[in-house]
């Protein structure tokens, strides 16, 4: 999924904070120091205090190609976080998305020894057994974004709000749709990649939204998140509807060539609301001269929170705004509706497409 990202609004829920600025420099490259055999001491974490320099880790991180925008953020987001802290190796592999490469990639962190694994797979389900095999071999993995479906894969997982993002689109159609008196919509929704169950969920969200208002999905198709895609779905969608009251774009990517459609065939009878939150969606929504007026936060930002997260574990520590005196199964981010309202309070921290 995905940029100069900030942290302010995006991590919500108990998540800790990430890094704002984008840049593209390795940590160390001292070589890798085995876990310790001994077992970490458990303790709560004085207020404030977990950034200061601690117990040396090295960290392994591995997510597929940047072939949009938000995976492209989402590789820098984690490099430029653990850049922040002397106490951390960064060991990235060579991002892929080819799923028996990133097996592999993982394969190689696994016999490096490494003290803590942040992965985001191509699919959850495809590389369960290695997550499996990593843990296993006493390597906490934090799991980000796409989920494993074997809780024994991982440690902590971190990531979007994906049944959330689905309420507030469907929320901010139905409720625009109201305003208007507009009865039996033609609602249409360009999905990302709907065999992953995060778009099943957004999916769900959004239907379940809908039927507060007694709307549904007239159709939707997948468009991959891909800006070619998009802007062939969107056309066949177009072509399929002569008049459309309002469209959901699951992903801001894919949306650059969702508009691109919509503008090349000169429609704007309807709305359109997009998600995730890129810089591109926010000019958009602040310009007030397209067919989109919302987009839905699914911040790359996320990938802070998880090598953030990574060395707490690896270090035995706790997050220290919590009571407990270990980092949570799972965090969930929420996901917050942008119009032309609130952008310029999040455009700052918008990833570019």
């Amino acid at each position: 999924m995905s940029e100069t990202v900030g942290r302010r609004g995006f991590l919500l829920g108990g998540a800790v904070v990430g890094a704002g600025a984008l840049v593209t420099a390795c940590t160390s490259n001292e070589p890798a120091a085995a876990p310790s055999s001994a077992p970490v001491n458990q303790t709560q974490a004085a207020p404030g205090g977990n950034d200061q320099p601690g117990q040396q880790v090295t960290i392994g991180f591995s997510a597929p190609a940047a072939d949009h925008g938000w995976i492209a953020a989402i590789a820098k987001n984690a490099e430029a976080t653990a850049k922040q802290y002397s106490d951390v190796r960064f060991v990235p592999v060579e991002p892929t998305n080819d799923i028996n490469q990133q097996i592999s990639a993982v394969e190689s962190l696994i016999q490096q020894k490494v003290n803590a694994l942040v992965l985001l797979p191509n699919d959850g389900e495809q590389l369960n057994q290695v997550a499996r095999r990593a843990m296993d071999a006493g390597i906490p993995v934090i799991n980000l974004d796409r989920v494993f479906p074997d809780k024994l894969s991982y440690r902590t997982w971190v990531g979007g709000d994906n049944y959330g993002l689905g309420v507030a689109a469907g929320h901010y159609i139905g409720n625009a749709l109201k305003a208007k008196n507009v009865s039996n919509p033609v609602i249409v929704e360009i999905q990302g990649i709907a065999t992953l169950p995060l778009t099943q969920e957004r999916s769900k969200g959004f239907e379940d939204a809908l039927k507060t208002f007694g709307f549904s999905v007239t159709a939707k198709q997948d468009a991959s998140f891909t800006v070619e895609t998009g802007t062939e779905v969107a056309s066949n969608l177009l072509q399929a509807h002569p008049k459309i009251d309002a469209m959901w774009n699951h992903d801001d990517d894919q949306g650059i060539g969702v508009l691109a459609a919509i503008n090349e065939a000169g429609r704007n009878e309807f709305i359109m609301v997009g998600g995730a939150g890129s810089a591109n969606a926010m000019r958009e929504i602040q310009g007030d001269t397209s067919v989109l007026k919302a987009t839905v936060t699914y911040s790359p930002t996320m990938a802070s929170s998880a090598i953030k997260l990574a060395r707490l574990i690896a270090q035995g520590k706790g997050m220290s705004d919590l009571v407990e005196n270990t980092v949570p199964q799972s965090i969930t981010l929420a996901s917050e509706t942008i119009t032309k309202e609130n952008v310029q309070q999040y455009l700052p921290l918008g990833f570019e497409s």
